[in-house]
């Protein structure tokens, strides 16, 4: 289950209201000894004592260290179920994180895998979605739940750009789907230029398409650009296995089991079972195209997952057709940890210079300049649209996010880079008592250093403010 990241740590409480004190834990996790650190651990020992060893030696004691563990943490979202009138301790034991006896977090002290044939987990993950959702009704006042999934000109976007009102060439993009869940990465939208959905349907295929390993890349993408099949023909999610194959005629229990087999790309792991399973397949006229597709699948989505993400994709997405401004502000708050205001906020060339930028680094680009890449994409379509950033503002910029004003979008204070979280928040705060006399001021009640009123003065925020509060006699 997807919760909104901020409502995670509640949701995980409240696993224990419903089972009951003392039956639910945090699933831990158990970090392991890579092979390379192995190796690096090996050549220390032998250099710090001055020992002579060759590469061979070295492979084979780093060999007996990999996978050793190493240390334990939890996973992001995984809480065991221990039933009534059971104790932990009959599975396995409990630990705090990092050693904490004070905090309220049990974790459970083996990964969750050791245990998994005898105990509940369930998966209470925080997601990005939902808390986008809520900041596009809390701005807009329109409920989420009510937009229509039929709109014509959204799903328009994931074919052409014509709804967004620019062209193509103007967003460096056929489809107008950047900054959509699920459809916004590269590769989505490669998909979406090739197969051009029209319905909603083809969408929670894409989405399945997508998600699985070996699915599209080598398999449903070549046989579509072969016109062997549709669309609609392809395997995409694991459901369309079994009533492909129930409506071929085959019994339900074998459509089930192949299926199963297939999702979890076992197809060729079982040689005998799966020669059964072909023949059976034969028998019912499933044509050799489809037999040797599933054979490649490695992992399949569940068409209610995709079904699921697609709901929430699509909402945003109607957002960011009839609602630009109010999406825009969310996706900058919520979504975008790299926005940096030096390159974003100044007008569309800086944004383009920036994109160059970036591109002739190619490969060499790194994590931080590559995520960035995704966010200029977005601020330059926002531009295009005819949207601007309203100045950095020392009153009326928000700590972290992005606020929707007339005129256009007001970014917030720990979008000047260098400028923490922290420090914004110190700013906000303090700025509630009343207006800063001086710089000085600013930095004594808002707890700032030197560096962040340089960041500040190089944003035009301190215009006009003088350095300390006494006035000078002798002027």
């Amino acid at each position: 289950m997807n919760f909104s990241g901020e409502y995670q740590a509640k949701a995980h409480r409240y696993t224990e209201v419903i089972f009951g004190k003392g039956t639910t834990f945090k699933a831990g996790t158990i970090g392991t000894i890579a092979d390379k650190t192995a190796f690096g651990y090996v050549k220390k020992y032998f250099e710090e004592r001055h020992i002579p060893i060759n590469r061979a030696e070295t492979q084979r004691l780093a060999g007996g260290c990999t996978g050793i563990k190493r240390t334990t943490g939890q996973h992001p979202g995984g809480i065991i179920v221990v039933p009534k009138g059971r104790e932990i301790y009959e599975f396995c034991p409990v630990q705090h994180p990092a050693d904490d006896p004070n905090s309220d977090i049990v974790t459970t002290h083996f990964d969750y895998h050791s245990i998994d044939q005898n105990l509940l987990k369930l998966d209470i993950l925080g997601h990005d979605d939902p808390t986008m959702i809520r900041m596009l009704q809390d701005i807009t006042g329109i409920d989420p739940t009510k937009v229509p999934l039929d709109d014509k000109d959204t799903m328009s976007i994931f074919s052409s750009t014509k709804a967004l009102g620019v062209t193509p060439e103007q967003i460096h993009s056929e489809v107008g789907s950047f900054g959509v869940p699920e459809f916004g990465t590269k590769f989505v939208r490669g998909m979406l230029v090739d197969t051009r959905p029209t319905t909603f349907d083809e969408l929670i295929r894409i989405s399945g398409l997508s998600h699985g390993t070996d699915v599209w890349l080598g398999n449903a993408q070549s046989l579509i650009e072969a016109g062997t099949v549709t669309l609609q023909d392809a395997i995409c999610c694991r459901d369309d296995i079994m009533i492909y194959l129930i409506k071929q005629g085959l019994p339900p229990n074998p459509a089930f089991k192949i299926m199963e087999t297939v999702r979890k790309g076992k197809a060729l792991k079982d040689p005998a079972k799966w020669a059964e399973y072909v023949a059976l397949m034969k028998e019912h006229n499933v044509p050799e195209w489809y037999i040797k597709s599933c054979e490649k699948i490695k992992y399949m989505f569940p068409k209610a997952h995709a079904a699921a993400y697609v709901t929430n994709a699509f909402r945003i997405a109607w957002f960011k057709v009839h609602e630009p401004l109010a999406y825009y502000a969310s996706y900058f708050s919520i979504r975008a940890d790299e926005f940096d205001s030096e390159c974003m906020i100044f007008g569309k060339e800086k944004v383009k210079n920036k994109m160059k930028e970036i591109d002739l680094q190619g490969n060499a680009a790194t994590v931080k300049d590559k995520n960035m890449y995704a966010i200029l994409e977005l601020v330059l379509e926002m531009y295009e649209r005819g949207y601007n950033f309203l100045p950095m503002d020392l009153y009326q910029s928000d700590a972290t996010k992005f606020l929707v004003e007339e005129g256009g979008i007001r970014p917030p204070l720990n979008s000047i880079p260098g400028l923490g979280t922290v420090a914004a928040q110190g700013i906000v705060h303090a700025r509630k008592e009343g207006k800063f006399m001086s710089i000085d001021d600013l930095k004594i009640r808002s707890k700032v250093g030197n560096s962040v009123t340089d960041l500040l003065k190089a944003f035009g925020c301190l215009e006009g403010m003088s350095q300390s509060n006494q006035m000078s006699l002798f002027g």
